[in-house]
């Protein structure tokens, strides 16, 4: 066996040195002329084969290409067989293939020693999304732990004069939203700098003195314990854990940075989002909100590197999404404005799948028989430049409540919805399917819950609206020259939202417009699908497992850890997979291939 074996290929990445060594002791090089079928349906496999050179198709039983299609270097095949006993599919020479065939039992011996192998070569998606999740995961926190002091929440310092007295240290505390200050002794030879806590006031009270007559100096401790901006986190909660401390300053060089608190470095370590959140519930302005609004990318990046689940991400972005659209909200909005409107959400962030910031896609409900004041205008277009400034961009189809047309009364909004069921054109529909990701961010959320279940009450008994609305599926063409670009073939780009992401949030969304489902979410359609007895668990839960995985391929592409063809925004070249990213966009588009059909049967597309 020549040592040129790729053992960096998937899933022979997973083993070990000495199962590397068994694979080198019973593999053997295997030449296949053009149209040479290598392996036909019904045959029992004896081999697993690797390409080395050459590209395979594969057909079904029909003899149709599957949607698998093209097999090409480092690309194996066919493990489920081998592990199953008979092929289902022919796989045939599609020009010269020099491949390496490794015998049956030896491929059972390693699968009996390496489950994370068995996965990676023979299970469906869902199993080789886990064991990447697995590989992943062990990393995070030592990731998190090497990341520097100053990537996590440093809180400003407050620094006092030691003759300062207790009672005014409090007031800060409370005007602060504190519970510490520097003290700084300049009396002392040579001065010093201490610090006073909520727990150095228990000790004051204990005192006895009176705490306005009572020195700050006298009951502040020194000296401090520093750390500098550019040490690790690791380091710093060492440093809390030896000296028994909760607070670290922080310094870069000379000049204090701030304070370090442990609730912030454990909250780092976990989940840094909430931390955000709290500024913005404390944000006292738009600029207070831009600055916490510019740290969620960065928080993003960290957790997904850090090995959390993209499914995990877009709750959290969704989260703090909200958390920040209603704080934006209530500083540009009067009271009775709100009391009586409810700002909603649309598309990807009215779903909990947005991950970056994407564009706007927003909108404002009102009471019935309330009326908005003069002065809405203005305020909804402030609004709308908030987000701008926070790096959401207007959406250039106009779908923000700075818009006339989105923003109405509840009953305006039912009598549009009615219009948009009933002109089943594509302008309609498509306004009809944003809506239906609707998810309310602030104000009265009853009033959009009205809106939405009069929609489905009408919307369910028209089975040709219903086929209209479906037939989206097909917008973007067909994705079988996937394979071709995955073998370096053609135009680069692939468009993932285009041909992966939208024929999947799309079929759900109709399935769910068919059966009344209220949810927004993909994965809570998926699961009331399931349980309504439209969709069985595994196409579900393939399903689901294909969008998160094109949503990981998306992130990793607007992080800059996947190169972008030029002028495709959110595309990928596929030369920059790995093996067994590739592996999982394969069987993913499979995924979509075999539930567009399953659409297409369910509202008679073929008819259309």
């Amino acid at each position: 066996m020549p040592n040129a074996f790729n053992f960096s290929a998937s899933p022979f990445d997973a083993l070990t040195l000495h199962e590397q060594r068994l694979v080198r002791d019973h593999v053997d090089v295997v030449y296949f002329r053009p149209g040479e079928v290598i392996l036909d349906v019904g045959e029992a496999p004896s081999h697993l084969f690797v390409i080395i050179k050459g590209q395979v198709s594969q057909f079904d039983e029909a003899g149709q290409q599957t949607s698998a299609a093209r097999f090409g270097p480092d690309d194996c095949f066919d493990g489920r067989a081998l592990v199953a006993g008979k092929a289902s599919s022919r796989f045939v020479a599609a020009e010269e293939v020099l491949a390496y065939a490794l015998a049956r039992q030896t491929v059972h011996d390693l699968i009996a020693a390496n489950s994370a192998f068995g996965a990676l070569l023979f299970s469906d998606l869902g199993a080789k999304l886990s064991v990447a999740s697995q590989r992943q995961s062990g990393n995070e926190l030592q990731t998190l732990n090497m990341a520097r002091v100053d990537a996590a929440f440093i809180r400003p310092a407050v620094v006092v004069d030691a003759g300062a007295d207790v009672l005014s240290v409090v007031r800060i505390f409370h005007e602060q939203k504190s519970t510490n200050v520097l003290v700084r002794d300049s009396a002392s030879a040579p001065p010093r700098l201490g610090m006073f806590t909520t727990t150095s006031l228990q000790k004051a009270v204990l005192h006895g003195a009176p705490l306005h007559t009572l020195a700050v100096g006298q009951m502040a401790s020194y000296p401090l314990i520093t750390v500098q901006a550019g040490d690790q986190v690791g380091e710093a909660l060492a440093l809390m854990l030896r000296n028994s401390i909760h607070r670290l300053v922080v310094m870069d060089g000379e000049e204090i940075r701030g304070v370090l608190e442990s609730l912030d470095v454990f909250s780092f370590l976990s989940n840094h989002s909430h931390l955000i959140a709290m500024q913005m519930d404390d944000a006292a302005s738009l600029d207070e909100l831009e600055r916490a609004a510019g740290q969620i990318n960065a928080m993003i990046g960290r957790q997904f590197r850090g090995g959390t689940r993209v499914s995990l991400i877009a709750r959290l972005v969704q989260d703090l999404n909200a958390r920040l659209f209603d704080r934006a909200w209530r500083l540009v909005a009067p009271a009775e404005v709100r009391e009586n409107t409810c700002l909603f959400v649309m598309g990807s962030e009215g779903r909990g799948e947005q991950l970056l910031k994407t564009d706007q896609d927003n909108a404002l409900v009102w009471r019935d028989g309330w009326q908005p004041p003069a002065s809405l205008p203005a305020i909804c277009e402030r609004f709308s430049h908030a987000l701008e400034r926070f790096g959401y961009p207007p959406c250039p189809g106009g779908i923000m409540l700075s818009q006339g047309n989105w923003r109405m009364s509840a009953g305006d909004f039912a009598r549009t919805a009615r219009q948009w069921l009933a002109r089943p054109e594509p302008a309609q529909l498509m306004n009809l399917a944003i809506f239906m990701d609707a998810h309310a961010v602030s104000g009265d959320a009853a009033l959009l819950q009205r809106v939405r279940a009069s929609l489905l009450e009408m919307a369910t008994d028209n089975a040709g609206m219903q086929a209209h609305f479906a037939s989206a599926i097909d917008l973007f063409g067909s994705s079988s020259g996937w394979w071709n670009r995955l073998l370096g073939e053609g135009d680069q780009r692939l468009d993932l939202k285009k041909q992966g992401l939208f024929p999947l949030v799309h079929g759900v969304r109709s399935l769910a417009l068919a059966a009344h489902i209220p949810h927004t979410s993909t994965a809570e359609r998926l699961q009331a699908l399931v349980q309504a007895g439209q969709i069985d668990e595994t196409t579900a839960r393939d399903v689901l497992e294909s969008l998160h995985f094109f949503m990981t391929l998306r992130l990793k592409a607007g992080l800059g850890d996947l190169p972008q063809p030029p002028g495709a925004a959110g595309g990928i070249d596929p030369r920059s997979l790995s093996s067994f990213e590739r592996d999982l966009l394969k069987d993913a588009l499979d995924v979509v291939k075999r539930f567009k059909a399953q659409l297409r049967h369910r509202f008679r597309l073929g008819a259309l």
